[in-house]
């Protein structure tokens, strides 16, 4: 399948972290409205440039264009893409207009192409592994969902000297004005919407707790950097999702069943160890003891917590197992080996690499439009709750995804 990509920010360089677990993607070229920033891309990776967006659309081997642009210009650049006859992956979220949302996929329907978007990590071995386990009944029913979205208070980070493999700064200034909820919560809802089926029902909250969270963004931005959000299932199932940069990191995944629990340390790391415990009076009676809760090697004697479970893997699990850059010194090399041991291990590719399989195939959209829209509609009800909070009803359904298609069981 032949891409090209637009916009070549921060977010680029973290796509080509696994450029190289994806030889069936062949990348024709790169377009930014910042000539030096997509030169430097071009020099670093060997990519072909564009001199315009319209050259771009214009290059008849160009089958998908994946927009990476800031998220204002979503709408705009995904329609033209959409006009010129084009398959569009969208970073998320989507648009900042539900309406938008929904012209765009009528849009794509009309030209006879597909609109995909991200988040990808539903597709990762530990998302996997999670719905293994739940499919299987090893929880017995799942009643309830706690995500957490916690990303270290943002003022201390020192986020404005962060800078890529290629040198492209954070988006201090973007990720403060967007928020927090806006930019990651789909992170989560993606998984758990999967999961569980569609929101019948939000009750939410957010707010802006700190001010000065950059020297670039002086004063308090006008936008929440903490939201919570508890969501009702059409299954009976519920959900509570927190997002901040103002507690320190907490990204875990649970869900709990009226039998067990299966966890997961976090939604980043796309093979995060996973933890099933099936409930015992013995286990739950042992959490009341102070020192079973603050030593956790000592507690998993007693069953807190359960055992870790083997990853049901993916077609692309290999993508995060090793350094798959094009180009990368020893140094990186170790600072990558590290930084996917302690850190994260993403693949945003792997969710072009699903459409681009869809496509080949002429599968349904796994993740379809009316799933697409729903995780937009919350996404959007979520950052808009306010301090006075919400309780409504969606707008939006789907018809439930099912077992995740292409899994590698131990």
């Amino acid at each position: 399948m032949n891409i090209a990509f637009v916009g070549c920010g921060f977010v680029f360089d973290i796509y080509m972290k696994t450029v190289r677990a994806h030889p069936e993607l062949v990348i024709q070229g790169v377009y930014d409205l910042k000539p030096d920033r997509m030169q430097r891309v071009a020099a670093h990776y060997g990519f072909k440039t564009y001199d315009s967006y319209d050259s771009l659309l214009s290059d008849p081997k160009v089958d998908v264009v994946v927009n990476l642009t800031n998220i204002g210009s979503h709408y705009e650049v995904s329609k033209q893409a959409l006009l010129r006859g084009k398959h569009v992956y969208s970073e998320k979220p989507l648009t900042t207009d539900l309406a938008q949302s929904r012209e765009l996929f009528a849009l794509a329907e009309k030209q006879g192409v597909r609109l995909y978007a991200a988040p990808s990590n539903i597709f990762s071995d530990s998302v996997r592994t999670i719905y293994d386990a739940v499919e299987q009944g090893r929880i017995g029913t799942p009643r309830l969902i706690y995500a957490e979205l916690d990303d270290n208070p943002i003022h201390l980070m020192e986020f404005e000297k962060v800078r890529s493999a290629t040198g492209a700064p954070w988006p201090v200034a973007e990720e403060i004005h967007e928020g927090c909820t806006f930019e990651h919560v789909g992170y989560h809802l993606v998984w758990i919407c999967g999961l569980l089926g569609p929101a019948v029902s939000v009750t939410a909250f957010s707010a802006e707790l700190l001010p000065d969270k950059s020297p670039l963004v002086p004063g308090h931005s006008g936008t929440p950097d903490y939201s919570v959000a508890c969501l009702s299932f059409a299954n009976g199932a519920s959900a509570r999702i927190t997002c901040s940069v103002v507690a320190p990191r907490d990204h875990r995944m649970r869900v709990i069943g009226d039998a067990g629990e299966v966890s997961a340390d976090s939604y980043r790391h796309y093979q995060s160890p996973v933890y099933l415990e099936r409930f015992t009076k013995r286990s739950l009676s042992a959490r009341k003891l102070h020192t079973l809760r603050a030593h956790p090697l000592l507690g998993r004697l007693f069953g807190i917590g359960g055992k870790r479970q083997k990853l049901v893997k993916n077609w692309k699990s290999a993508a995060v197992e090793k350094d798959q850059q094009i180009r990368s010194t020893l140094k990186q090399r170790l600072v990558e080996w590290l930084r996917r041991r302690e850190v994260y291990a993403q693949d945003k590719l792997i969710g072009v690499a699903e459409m681009a399989q869809e496509l080949k195939a002429g599968r349904p959209q796994l993740l379809s439009p009316d799933f697409l829209l729903h995780l937009n509609e919350l996404t959007l009800l979520i950052q808009g709750a306010g301090p006075n909070g919400i309780a409504l009803r969606p707008s939006t359904s789907f018809t439930p995804i099912g077992p995740l298609p292409g899994s590698i069981r131990p």
